[in-house]
This record gives structure tokens, sequence and C-alpha cells, in this order.
């Protein structure tokens, strides 16, 4: 593998872990975690973004980042910091935990190439080097193009010698970089007040096709020091699990990796079959199932819920697809219907299900998150507080929004495309590593576009209205699972106690779904939307079988609306009207709120600048959560006795 001089992109193997010095306890282990108080029950959703990069990606250096982990972690937990461009920025609500996930591959490289003297390069002897570092220093338009040609000559195995080193050179980078950052996670960690997670981004990517994923750490930094990220070009996504099951036996810590923007993976994401092309095995499905309970559905790049075409009977199908759908992250193959149903999660889900049925595991059953793969070290899912995917589409750049975004080799994409969105909550006892990271594990977590409804829902079989006026959590989690959970079937319908309840800061509340997909009896994978409960139901009754319209209060002209329309709260207890008994299925819940601005109205009217039709048509939106699925599965085989 060629390497990069001033990083390390070096891995760890099952060898080397193997001589790992066993950790004996939580708080040798960095957690700082204490004793603190915990509720019986998971008593709240605590709010997070699990993909975040700083000044230490490769990538978001060169875009002209300034900004490093302790700012990120600053500004996360509500403190105001200072933009790359200038711009005080401060969260009106602080986050409740984050993962900083700068990039494997060339960890700090560049700005080690950037803060090098210039008589240091010149003395490489290289001239694309040179090039680079003075492009680097000229502008940040200039970087930017600096940047896309290395990481291109990295993905190709093209970068010039003057940029490799010794493996023993690039492990003592990459391991300076990973311990200083792993010492400030530990001092900003705060249990009961803030969380500050261990993670990397993986960022492997075969022929522009994303198959990213975030990789996030349990533990503080007495295990995760002995391991160095691993980097994700020219390997294979199994290596990264292997990676990630060597971590855990030898340390006895834990880690789990979450898929992003399956939206630009031109249907690689979630195959039917081996990546080679070959039949899937139980072994194979096993290890993914057991590497990734969750996956980001939703973020900057797009939103990988369904695409219309694969849902032509949903309505709310393709939110923020537009410009994704076009082709792969680097924009080099284009994206064509056939390659959809491996590129979107609720497809992966129904995918899941029918493996299940031929191999006995579920290499799909992910729980859904949302978060923002910001590259300007600033956590922000806020539609009137949005900084841009990266500096060059910070609020500072006036026309963020009509700039056609340097994303590869197109003008396909501009800057009104990116979403403001999304967060990651995770219904967990008390805001600690432990308890947060577990919550992940066992997928009882939800994503959201960007607002802070809180939304909970159990499933089970003999709920009723009347459980809503005693404790309904208690019965939930024990008459029943919560998001994330498993029911088996028993020969009646299953039954879900749904609440919403809109983000106190936000717009009220349209409308509350159900999403069911399931195999059917001749083995075919069907999907239905469901509407269980929605605002002035006594207005808004039913016309052939779809629920109108909420309305419309956005004002176009001032970036405003009204919460006149929508409802505080929305709850129901709905049975599954179409149950088969033996039928394998899953349930997710999905809330929408009533029309809102979206950032590019928002901008629109601060700056006074003019958004093109396509734009305007898009400047108004329902954001939306995403709750994780619960899975009904068929009763096990009965035990016969032998007498």
């Amino acid at each position: 593998m060629r390497r990069f001089w001033t990083a390390g992109l070096v891995g760890i193997s099952a060898l080397a872990l193997s001589a790992c010095t066993e950790v004996a306890s939580e708080e040798q282990a960095g957690d700082g975690e204490g004793a603190i108080e915990l509720a019986e029950f998971p008593d709240r959703p605590y709010w997070g973004d699990t993909h975040l990069h700083t000044d230490n990606s490769i990538d978001a250096f060169g875009f002209g980042v300034r900004l490093g982990p302790e700012d990120a972690l600053k500004f996360a937990s509500g403190q105001e910091v200072t933009s790359t461009t200038g711009t005080k920025a401060k969260l009106a609500r602080p986050l409740d935990f984050l993962v900083i996930s700068d990039h494997s591959d060339g960890l700090g490289s560049t700005r080690r190439l950037y803060n090098a003297p210039r008589m240091a390069v010149v003395a490489m002897g290289d001239d694309t080097v040179l090039r680079w570092y003075d492009m680097m220093h000229e502008s940040p338009e200039q970087s930017q193009r600096a940047i896309g040609e290395l990481i291109a000559a990295a993905a190709t195995d093209t970068l010039p010698e003057a940029l490799l080193s010794s493996p023993e050179e690039q492990e003592e980078n990459t391991r300076d970089v990973w311990t200083s950052h792993l010492d400030i996670l530990d001092r900003y960690n705060r249990p009961g007040e803030f969380t500050a997670f261990a993670g990397f981004e993986y960022s492997l990517m075969p022929g522009g096709n994303n198959l990213h994923r975030v990789v996030m750490f349990r533990d503080g930094s007495a295990r995760t020091k002995q391991v160095l990220p691993y980097p994700g070009l020219e390997t294979e996504v199994e290596g990264l699990w292997d990676y990630m099951l060597a971590y855990e036996e030898a340390t006895g810590g834990q880690v789990l990796a979450i898929p992003h923007n399956s939206n630009v993976s031109n249907g690689l994401m979630f195959e039917l079959t081996m990546p080679d092309g070959g039949a899937m095995t139980a072994e194979y499905a096993r290890k993914r199932a057991n590497a990734e309970p969750v996956v980001e559905v939703t973020q900057i790049k797009g939103d990988s819920e369904t695409h219309s075409f694969l849902s032509p009977n949903d309505e709310f199908a393709g939110f923020g697809d537009k410009g994704w759908e076009l082709g792969n992250l680097s924009m080099t193959i284009r994206s064509t219907p056939d390659m959809y149903a491996g590129s979107y999660i609720r497809e992966a889900l129904k995918r899941g299900i029918s493996i299940e049925e031929r191999l006995g595991v579920n290499p799909y059953a992910f729980g859904l998150i949302g978060s923002t793969d910001s590259h300007t070290a600033l956590a922000t899912g806020d539609e009137d507080n949005f900084f841009g995917k990266h500096t060059g589409s910070e609020p500072a750049v006036k026309q963020r929004a009509l700039n056609g975004q340097n994303l590869g080799v197109t003008a396909d994409r501009f800057g009104w495309h990116y979403l403001a969105g999304g967060y990651a909550a995770a219904w967990a006892r008390g805001n600690t590593r432990a308890e947060i990271f577990d919550a992940f594990k066992r997928r009882e977590v939800y994503a959201t576009t960007g607002p802070r409804m809180t939304v909970r829902v159990f499933g089970g079989f003999d709920f009723t209205e009347a459980d809503w006026d005693g404790d309904w959590v208690r019965s939930g989690y024990g008459r029943g699972v919560p998001m994330g959970g498993e029911l088996r079937d028993g020969g009646k319908a299953p039954r879900f106690m749904i609440s919403a309840l809109k983000d106190p800061d936000g717009a009220n509340l349209d409308r509350v779904q159900v999403v069911k997909g399931w195999v059917d009896a001749s083995g075919e994978m069907q999907e239905r939307v469901y509407d269980v409960v929605w605002s002035d139901m006594d207005e808004r009754s039913l016309t052939g079988g779809k629920v109108p319209a909420v309305g419309d209060t956005v004002d176009r002209k001032t970036a405003t609306y009204t919460n006149d329309i929508g409802a505080a709260e929305l709850r129901s207890v709905w049975t599954d009207p179409d149950y088969r008994e033996g039928q394998r299925a899953f349930y997710y819940v999905r809330v929408l709120e009533i029309p809102t601005p979206r950032w590019t109205l928002f901008d629109m009217v601060r700056f006074g600048i003019k958004l093109p039709e396509a734009a305007m048509a898009d400047a108004v939106a329902q954001e939306r959560a995403y709750t994780s699925p619960i899975w009904l599965k068929p009763a096990p085989p009965a035990i016969m006795e032998v007498g």
C-alpha cells in the first residue's frame, strides 16, 4: 500500500493487538465515567453528531478549515468559537455527545505539509509537491484544487515519491496526531454533562462509489491508544471488521461501525451478494451484522431513506435527494435505476429480511441515526444556523447557495443541494460513553434531519389506548420492546405504542407514519406506508386513502412560519391491519413536521440573493424523524419431546 510521507495510514493487525496489555478496569481505560446516577429506564433522547471533521482530515484542511478537535468539542458543548472564515458561531442548544471522525487516511497530513517551511518542500525536489504546496497557500479555491489532485493521486497509487516514507515514519506521525486527539477527548469528556467519543472515518471509495464508515469506540484512551485508525485506501471492508474484532479481543473494549451516504454508492453499499459478486455467505452476513448495528440515514450530502423510484406510492419519498441521486460521490459514474436498490436504506432493510429467510442471519438489521458530516469542525444541524459542508460554504460566503460545489467533474451539484442536517438521538439512562454507546448497540436510537422532536416507540401484542393513562414507558419495556428490538410472532397482530412530541423550539407536527416492509408468501419483498395519526384529524379526513396536505404557513419573503397548523403532540396505539401469521417484517416510524424554511431561504432573505427556480422549489421542506425499526420474526420451531 502506498502511504503519505506526512501522515500515518497505519492500521493494526490481530497479531500486533495480541501483544497489547489487558485493561483491568473502566478507570484504567480512561473513561472517567465515575459514579453518576443512572435512570431505571432510558429517560430521554440524548442528542449528538457522530460524523464531524476537523483540520486533521486531509480534505477538510485542504478545503480551508483551521479549527481542530478542541474547537469542535467547545462548540458542540455550547461554547462560542470563531469559524475559519471569521464568523462567531454558537449553538443555541448544546449537544450531549460528539464523535469527531477525521479520515484515517492522511490523518493530519495536509496540515503537516502546509506548515512545513517552503524551503523544506523545495528541497524535496518534486515540482508537483511544490505546486500543491503553493496552491494551498494561494487561496481557498486553489487549495481545494490541490487537495482534489492529491486525494486522486492517493486513490490511484500515483502519489509522488517525495510524499512517501517508511512505515516507521508513517506510524510515528499518525500516533502523534491520534494520541494528542485522544488526550483532548478525555479532557472534554464530562460524564453526566457531555460525552466525547473516540472515532475516525474509514473512507473506502472504489471508483468513486462511497463505501465509507464512521468507526466509534466506547472506550477511553487507555484502550484506544493501543490502536491506530484503520486505513481505507486499498483495503476491503472485511479488513475493517477484522480490525474491530481484534481490538475488542485484545483490549476488552468495544467498537462499532456506521455506514453512511449509501445514496452515492451506486448500489454497492447494500448488495445481495458478496463484494466480489459471489453468493453471500452466512459468515459474511453475521460479520457485518455484528460490526454495523446502525446506519446513517440522513446528513449534509443527502437523505438515504428511500428513492421515489423504489417507493412510487410514498408521497414523501426522495427527501433531500436533489443532485445526489445523479451519480456516485465523485460523479465519475452516473447512477441508473438498477443501482438504487443497493443505495437506499428502506430497500436494504427489505433485503435484510429476505437474506435472513435464506441464510438465517440479517446483515442489514440497522438502527437509524442522522449526523452532519460537516468539514468545518462545527456540528450544526439547524436550518437557521447552518455553517455549511466546508469553509467554502460557510455563511461568510454569501453566494454559497448558488455556487457549484467542487465535488466532481461536473457542475451538477450546487450549494443549495446540501442539507442542514442531521442529528442522532440515543435513548439512554444517562449521558456517558457506556450508556450512549450501548444505546447504539441495541439500536435504541433514531435520526432526525435536524429538529429535536422526541419520538418513542414500543412494539408488543397487547398494548391499548388505556396504557397512556398509566406508566406507559414501564409498560412498554415490561410488555414489549423499544425501537431497535425484535418480536417473535405468536399468531397475533403486533401493536405499537407511538409517541411524538414537537421540538420545543421548533415546528408543530404534521403526521406520524409507520413504514412496514415484509416478505410475502411467494418470497417477494413488499412495503407499505401507513398514516397512523395526524393533526386536525376531524378536518383532515382520509381522501382516497390519503391524508390531505397539512398546509403551508411559510412566508417566502421573510423566511418565517407560524405554528397555526399542526400539533404539538401526536400519539397512538396502532395495530398492523395487514398482519399474516409467519410473516417476516420490520416496522419503523416516520414523523413529519409542518413545512418550514430551509437554510437556502434564510440565506436568500439574509443576504438578498436570488435563488434559481429549482432552488426556490426546494426552499421549503417538511423536516422529519426516522426511528430504528422493530422486527417481527417467525416463532422458533417447536421442540419435540422424546419420551
